[in-house]
């Protein structure tokens, strides 16, 4: 199967020349391949994490999204150098599996800082000027286990990724009249460093196999594009089948 940035130019999605798009937790893995799928397809892409990435033709940025001086500072020199951005990927997030009895308040403090707090963050600090130009695409990165409370020992990351998804519930509801819509993806079992060391679960999967970066990067270039303007609010399963409700 041919990866989605290889071919970018053949999905034809519209949308993207002329457009600034963040995407935060950017370093590695799904978000570094959804920033290499939006430069791609012709958005001046930013790309934001604790690490600045390096990513040809993107703009690195350093960033922890979980602190607002850090969020400011690095929103204005992507708008400052790209251009004000239109189109904002939440896909920093973090996992930790451990015993719901054995969880420190400082540990769930910590899963719910990076994966909702910070979406919180990035999202206010770009939707004033979406509100303003008319047009504006949030895209954020949930989870199956936002929806099942997902399997044992991640009580914690299960609450933040349903808190994600029910925030851009709330953003698609507050700002569709101003030409703003917000999506959700809720992957699972994708071939990324979260899945290893977890038994075999691909006989679980109705398709037959495990998702790849490409499955995300796809859909969520789709709800970035000009063709997702009547999608707003929705929670859009990347699952293979692994969920189904």
């Amino acid at each position: 199967m041919g990866s989605v940035l290889h071919d970018a130019t053949r999905m034809r999605l519209e949308g993207f020349a002329g457009r600034t798009a963040a995407v935060t937790g950017a370093g590695r893995g799904i978000g570094r391949r959804i920033v290499e799928t939006l430069t791609a397809l012709g958005a001046r892409t930013a790309a934001l994490d604790l690490e600045k990435p390096a990513i040809p033709g993107a703009l690195g940025l350093h960033c922890d999204v979980t602190d607002s001086a850090q969020v400011e500072q690095a929103f204005t020199e992507a708008e400052e150098r790209l251009g004000p951005v239109d189109i904002l990927v939440l896909n920093a997030g973090i996992y930790i599996v451990e015993p719901f009895e054995q969880t420190t308040f400082a540990s769930w403090r910590r899963t719910l800082s990076v994966n909702l707090d910070a979406a919180f963050l990035c999202s206010q600090r770009v939707i004033g000027g979406m509100r303003e130009r008319g047009y504006g695409r949030i895209v954020a990165l949930g989870s199956s286990a936002g929806i099942t409370g997902g399997k044992r020992n991640t009580a914690a990351y299960a609450a933040s990724k349903a808190g994600i998804m029910t925030l851009v519930k709330a953003i698609a509801n507050e700002y569709g009249s101003s030409g703003i819509v917000a999506n959700a993806v809720a992957p699972a079992l994708i071939r990324t460093p979260m899945i290893e060391g977890l038994p075999d679960m691909r006989s679980q999967i109705p398709v037959g196999r495990y998702g790849e970066v490409d499955d995300v990067a796809a859909i969520v270039a789709f709800l970035c594009s000009a063709h997702a303007s009547f999608i707003t609010g929705e929670i859009v399963d990347v699952t293979g089948g692994f969920l189904i409700d």
